[in-house]
This record gives structure tokens, sequence and C-alpha cells, in this order.
């Protein structure tokens, strides 16, 4: 697994981490909606942004109608990459159990 992989499973470990992705999937918020919508302080909130942003999975932009207004939203590379790591891994599992199916019926002849 590269070093990539590792921070974004890292990042995602967290189930509070994973709401405000869910969330975020969604379309962009402020910190303060995802607090409302996943039932966390503000402040646990910003903590949790602050992990998810140094890992690449969340960017901070200011809102186009008051730059005092941080919106946050998800970034598609680090999870276009753990996508295609669980598919090589799932594809990887699905040719192995094949095989060693193929290998089980062989042997009962």
């Amino acid at each position: 697994m590269t070093s990539a992989l590792d921070d974004i499973l890292t990042a995602l470990a967290d189930p509070t981490r994973r709401a405000i992705v869910d969330q975020l999937a969604r379309h962009p918020m402020r910190s303060g909606e995802l607090a409302d919508r996943i039932g966390s302080s503000a402040s646990a909130v910003s903590r949790h942004l602050q992990m998810l942003r140094r890992h690449g999975l969340v960017e901070e932009r200011h809102d186009l109608e008051d730059a005092r207004v941080r919106m946050y939203s998800l970034t598609e590379q680090p999870l276009r990459e753990l996508s295609v790591w669980i598919e090589e891994t799932r594809r990887f599992w699905a040719e192995q159990l094949r095989a060693f199916k193929d290998h089980v019926e062989d042997s009962g002849r």
C-alpha cells in the first residue's frame, strides 16, 4: 500500500470523519452546517476537517458571496485512488477464490 493510500485510510478510520465525507458527498457545506447535520460540536468538526484537509480528502474555499465564509468540499483524487485500490483488491480475491473453487472441483473428480 502506498503512503497516500495509508493517509486516506487513516483519515477515514474515524466514524465522525466518514460522516463528514458522507455529508460533503451531497454538496459543499460550511463547518457549522456539517456540525449540525452530524450532531457534533463545531470545534470537533473543525479538528476533523483539519485532518481531512491534511490528508487531501477535503478542500476549503471561501464563499463567492461572502469571503469570510469557508466552504468545504471533497477532493476527487484521493477517493478515486481508494476506489481503484478496492477494485484491484476485489479482483485479486475474486480470481483467487475462483482458482480455489476450480482446484477443489478438479480434485473431487
